[in-house]
């Protein structure tokens, strides 16, 4: 496949694999995480957010099933590459949720709407691409450098697994499966959830999706002809990574983020188009549309300080078990919770 295609393309077919799926939960199963806290909080039911929870679990025990199995050396996996920091973590996180609840939707949940037809997700991806970069290694790169300095692990991986088997002796591998399938468990456990088929299916094809990112970088990292870095799906600097590419496709090679970002699109595309839901869509509010930008902007910036999104960090790095990832993940879902009670509720409660 490599000799046929050469390592870029087939890094980004890899990433559109795994996409697809992500863009086909995201349509056909609801797979969403301001939907699963807002239907928590306010809605009074708590399936998808066990679907998350159910995806995770799934990731978490098919990761760690890959390195029991030699197929994928997880302490190379770009999250616990890093050595993890609390300032980032939360202060990313909380803004990063912040702006997802002013915005209505995740970078991730934005690429799905896209390919219904929601020409307002479209300007979200635009904004949020932008401020990405612009963090990242734009103007702004210089003061969360110096705000939030990040260094390289050399040392044992910053892991939950990793931590509890040094203090043990078990086995990492053993450990995480373990773990996965607790939480597994944890999610299945209510009668109601496990009867709502639909959820409990998409929820696994998500956490698989992000197994299959870590298989295929990993077997990239093995066979390839370059280097490749050990990483899974994730939807902010991605998604900036795919805006210069369209720009720039004749001098930047494709990668697995472009083909992941790409891999949403098209399978929201196909779910909407399999549900009869696809139409096009327009803000006819200049006030939405106000705030959704300056959301956008939000999760950019706060996805590129936490190193990770609702399905970077949320998933991803928690499929490793990486330090950050719940700790990240927490913080999203603190700040995606003050921004929808400013939306829904306000901060200021009624007189008794």
């Amino acid at each position: 496949m490599i000799e046929l295609f050469g390592q870029p393309m087939t890094a980004a077919l890899l990433g559109g694999f795994g996409g697809i799926l992500l863009g086909l939960a995201a349509r056909l199963g609801r797979f969403c995480t301001l939907g699963a806290i807002e239907d928590l909080l306010y809605g009074g039911s708590s399936h998808r957010m066990r679907m998350w929870g159910l995806a995770i679990g799934v990731a978490i025990f098919g990761s760690f099933a890959l390195a029991a199995l030699n197929l994928a050396n997880i302490d190379r996996a770009f999250y616990l590459g890093v050595h993890f920091a609390w300032a980032p973590a939360v202060v990313g996180g909380l803004i990063f949720g912040y702006g997802m609840a002013l915005t209505g939707t995740c970078g991730f949940g934005a690429l799905a709407r896209l390919g219904g037809g929601d020409l307002r997700a479209f300007v979200i991806v635009l904004v949020m691409g932008l401020s990405a970069f612009a963090v990242l290694s734009g103007p702004l790169a210089p003061a969360r450098m110096l705000l939030f300095p990040r260094s390289l692990n050399n040392g044992p991986p910053d892991g939950i697994a990793h931590t509890l088997a040094a203090l043990t002796g078990g086995s990492v591998a053993l450990i995480g499966m373990g773990l996965g399938l607790l939480l597994c468990l944890f999610m299945l456990a209510a009668r109601d959830f496990r009867r709502d088929l639909r959820s409990v299916l998409w929820g696994c094809v998500a956490g698989l999706a992000v197994v299959s990112g870590w298989a295929g970088t990993a077997w990239l990292a093995r066979n390839g002809f370059g280097a490749q870095t050990l990483h899974s799906h994730s939807y902010a600097a991605p998604v900036g990574e795919s805006l210069l590419y369209a720009m720039q496709g004749s001098v930047r090679p494709l990668s697995f983020g472009i083909g992941s970002v790409a891999g949403v699109w098209v399978g929201a595309f196909i779910g909407s188009l399999w549900q009869g839901h696809f139409r096009w869509e327009a803000c006819e509010d200049p006030r939405e549309l106000r705030r959704q930008i300056f959301g956008a902007g939000l999760m950019g910036a706060g996805a590129v300080i936490a190193m990770g999104c609702t399905i970077g960090q949320g998933i991803s790095a928690i499929s490793v078990l990486a330090f950050s990832g719940p700790v990240t993940l927490a913080s999203i879902v603190a700040g995606a919770a003050l921004g929808l009670r400013q939306l829904i509720v306000g901060f200021r409660s009624n007189p008794v």
